[in-house]
């Protein structure tokens, strides 16, 4: 198995045994939200695993019973100011969304606490997405004040229904464990003591299956979210054209002051 440590300092690796790699998003103190390093890493990660000959299966969590609270509002910060970082970022989000889908190995997630942001992205694009009861899974983009491109766009009308992705997608509602699963935007839901043992589990019986008949059929069922790529290329350019714009700053500001944002910049016509 590679040395996945000396390439990634912002992630956690654990090797299972069984050809089992846990990968751990790991930021302490800042509920695992993805800063630069983070954000390029989390990206790059899937095509390490693709190639690694070792790797049958992966599992995505996050540390200190934590998933993630989402992108580091100095990352947001800095792509509102920085029109270079902007696009380096832009390129990132689109490759995370990419590299998932198209990693040959199957990868299992375990969403608990905070599911928010490019950490998500991974949680719900997982073959197998297995949340904590009480996880709080939540896509903030409109209540910053940008368009929801990420993954949303391209997985969730697919996973729970149109009704259901616009009403979360354009409140920002929040969305527990249970709740998820009800509606079908998880495989699982379990409770919070059972659910890393549940996510191993389930890895470790992909490990033991035929690896060409999983790897095939997973390569078949993501043809219908390759299908839906001109629609997620479109959610991340207006996502990211929001970014340029005042509504992004006042809503940066309102999480910083924990405070409901007042929006008024120009709307689209």
């Amino acid at each position: 198995m590679y040395d996945y440590s000396t390439q990634y300092s912002s992630l956690r690796f654990a090797d299972l045994g069984d050809g089992v790699l846990e990968v751990a998003m790991s930021a302490p103190g800042r509920l695992n939200a993805v800063g630069h390093q983070g954000h390029r890493e989390l990206a790059a990660v899937w095509q390490t695993i693709d190639q690694d000959p070792d790797v049958r299966v992966a599992i995505i969590r996050g540390e200190d019973g934590v998933f993630s609270a989402g992108g580091d509002l100095d990352l947001v910060s800095d792509m509102a100011d920085d029109f270079a970082v902007r696009i380096r970022v832009l390129r990132e989000a689109r490759d995370l969304v990419y590299n998932v889908i198209n990693c040959a190995k199957p990868i299992v997630s375990a969403i608990e606490g905070p599911a928010v942001g490019a950490g998500l992205v991974a949680g719900l694009l997982a073959d197998v997405s297995i949340a904590a009861r009480d996880a709080r899974i939540i896509d903030g983009h409109t209540k910053l004040g940008v368009a929801a491109g990420d993954h949303a766009a391209i997985v969730w009308p697919l996973l729970c229904g149109m009704a259901k992705a616009k009403y979360h997608l354009l409140t920002c509602e929040p969305l527990s464990g249970e709740e998820a699963e009800r509606i079908g935007l998880v495989s699982l839901c379990v409770d919070q003591s059972e659910l890393h043992d549940t996510a191993r589990s389930v890895a470790r019986r992909l490990a033991r299956g035929s690896q060409s008949a999983l790897r095939f059929t997973k390569y078949a069922l993501n043809n219908w979210l390759r299908q839906a790529g001109p629609i997620f290329d479109a959610s991340l350019g207006l996502e990211f054209l929001g970014f340029d714009g005042p509504d992004l700053r006042e809503g940066v500001a309102a999480v910083r002051e924990k405070r409901r944002p007042e929006f008024s910049g120009p709307a689209a016509e």
